[in-house]
């Protein structure tokens, strides 16, 4: 009853958040979506990460290990999944990149440090390193297609993410001032990216929908699956084994459809299976949490 209760008081805010930006367009309010996606970006979601990398204290012997296990686990959920989305005739384009990588960050460390400590939340963080280079290098070739090396090159995100690591190696911090500065500046991220997923929700048409809950739940079921093979293979730790489950069955992040938004993809679509892939994690999360727990 507890995890049931803790997912539900992670997830709700996420409700919440995107009620705002559907009830702001149902009542005619302006919304720029083109300006907030760049805000987030650009500046929101790479201080989100870096801080948190920055901050984190992460058992270096076992860092190595399951970068590679999370490496590895993403790989197979991109080969399931693009075969998946062949046979069904989906838009990889759209799809691919949703599928493969989850919500590790606002929804994956919450519940890690909830099920597994102060240790459980420094391995969610190295999850979500793995999975936020991978996302904004392969994710937006996925979506941007040919011609986006140099897109993926000027991506703030990916800068960010190797400073914060090697900060994070070398044991580095930044001054209390400029500390302050980034985490004030990254907790902009979520509440930009809930509200501009509240948009686009506004905009769904029923038809995407349908395709959304039958992903949603596969995607549940694979990721699950793949991540517990993976976690077996390399005989992690009972509490990098945990993490690296429950990071790699999260939903589909809100920065998919931030990146669909941005490089021209199906970012209606998108927006319907970060919704829906949510509501599948109220039930399916708690049931793989009691498994790992």
């Amino acid at each position: 009853m507890n995890i049931v209760l803790t997912v539900l008081e992670i997830v709700s805010p996420v409700f919440l958040l995107a009620a705002i930006g559907f009830t702001w367009v149902k009542v005619g309010f302006e919304y720029r979506i083109q300006f907030v996606t760049r805000l987030a970006m650009t500046l929101a979601v790479p201080a989100l990460i870096f801080g948190a990398l920055m901050k984190s204290e992460v058992d270096l012997v076992a860092l190595g290990q399951l970068t590679m296990a999370s490496v590895l686990a993403y790989g197979g959920i991109g080969l399931v999944g693009g075969v998946l989305l062949a046979v069904l005739r989906l838009d990889r384009r759209t799809y691919l990149a949703p599928f493969m990588f989850g919500n590790t960050g606002n929804l994956g460390l919450p519940l890690a440090l909830f099920a597994f400590g102060q240790a459980g939340l420094e391995r969610a963080v190295v999850v979500l390193a793995v999975s936020s280079i991978l996302s904004f290098t392969l994710g937006i070739w996925l979506v941007a297609g040919r011609g986006s090396f140099l897109k993926i090159l000027k991506e703030p995100i990916i800068g960010a993410t190797l400073l914060g690591a090697l900060f994070l190696w070398m044991g580095w911090e930044t001054p209390t001032f400029l500390t302050n500065t980034i985490d004030l500046v990254g907790q902009m991220a979520i509440p930009l990216m809930l509200i501009t997923l509240g948009v686009a929700v506004a905009r769904l048409t029923p038809g995407r929908v349908g395709a959304a809950i039958g992903l949603s739940v596969v995607k549940l079921l694979v990721c699950a699956a793949i991540g517990w093979g993976v976690g077996l293979f390399f005989q992690l730790d009972e509490i990098s084994f945990g993490v690296l489950v429950l990071q790699i069955s999260t939903p589909v992040a809100v920065t998919a459809y931030l990146l669909a938004e941005k490089y021209g993809a199906d970012a209606e679509a998108v927006a319907g299976f970060v919704v829906v892939s949510t509501l599948t994690s109220v039930a399916g999360l708690p049931l793989l949490l009691a498994l790992l727990v």
